[in-house]
C-alpha cells in the first residue's frame, strides 16, 4: 500500500510529466488513496488532463478536483462567442448529432441538453468543447435514449468485459430493464472508467450504475 506521501508524489510526477502542464501551478494533497487537486489554470483542456492523469495513478481511489479555469483578458469571450464556437465545433464532427443537442453557455460554463442514442455521442460532444478558448467547464446533461428495444443479456456484458484488457474477475454484473449495473472490485480508476465504457456501448442501454470500488491492495492480495 501507497503512503499519503507516495501517492501525492506519484501524481505529482503524473501531472508533470504531461507536456501540457508540466509549467501548471497544481496542487496536489493524498488521504487515504483520496486526492484532491486544487490551483488555477489557462484553459479547460488542461483541468480535464490534469483530472485524467490523476486518475490514472495505481492507488488513486477517488478524486476531489478544485482546480480553476482563468483566462488571459486577451483570451476572453462572449458567451455568443463560445455558443457560436460550440456549435461550430459540433458540425465538425460526425460522431455528434448536431440536432439533437441543446447548448446553453453563462458566464463561459456551457450546458449541453438532450438525448442521444448512445453514450459516446455524448462523450464526443463533451470532448468537442475541451480545446474552445473561453470555456470554463462543461455541465453534460445529455441523456441516453436507445433507439433499438433489444433486450439487455447479462450474459453478452460479461463477456464483452472478459475480451478486455481490464480484470473483470471481480466484476459483477446485473441487468434490470434498461440499465446494467457494475459492482464489485477493480485495482485501478483506468478499470472502473473502462468497464463502464464498455456497458455503455451495450445496444438498448439508457443507464450504467458504475459502482465498482477501486481498491490497490486488493491487486496484490
Amino acid at each position: 500500500m501507497k503512503t499519503n506521501e507516495e501517492l501525492q508524489s506519484d501524481v505529482q510526477n503524473a501531472i508533470k510529466w504531461e507536456p501540457m502542464l508540466n509549467a501548471a501551478e497544481i496542487g496536489v494533497t493524498a488521504q487515504n488513496g483520496v486526492v484532491s487537486l486544487t490551483g488555477i489554470v489557462d484553459n479547460y483542456a488542461k483541468k480535464i488532463e490534469a483530472e485524467n492523469a490523476a486518475k490514472n495513478v495505481i492507488g488513486v481511489k477517488a478524486l476531489v478536483e478544485k482546480i480553476e479555469v482563468k483566462f488571459p483578458s486577451s483570451w476572453a469571450k462572449t458567451d455568443i462567442e463560445i455558443a457560436n464556437a460550440v456549435l461550430t465545433a459540433f458540425n465538425s464532427n460526425s460522431s455528434v448529432p448536431k440536432d439533437k443537442i441543446a447548448v446553453k453557455v453563462e458566464d463561459g460554463w456551457v450546458t449541453l441538453d438532450g438525448e442521444l442514442p448512445w453514450n459516446y455521442q455524448k462523450d464526443a460532444a463533451k470532448t468537442a468543447i475541451h480545446y474552445l478558448t473561453g470555456v470554463k467547464g462543461v455541465i453534460n446533461n445529455i441523456k441516453i435514449k436507445s433507439d433499438t428495444n433489444d433486450a439487455i443479456e447479462t450474459e453478452k456484458v460479461e463477456l464483452a468485459l472478459r475480451r478486455s484488457a481490464i480484470d473483470d474477475s471481480e466484476i459483477n454484473v446485473a441487468v434490470a430493464d434498461t440499465t446494467v449495473t457494475l459492482s464489485g472490485t477493480v485495482n485501478s480508476w483506468y478499470q472502473k472508467e473502462e468497464a463502464g465504457r464498455i456497458a455503455w456501448n451495450t445496444p438498448g442501454i439508457w443507464h450504467v450504475k458504475n459502482d465498482l470500488i477501486v481498491d490497490y491492495e486488493y491487486a496484490f492480495s
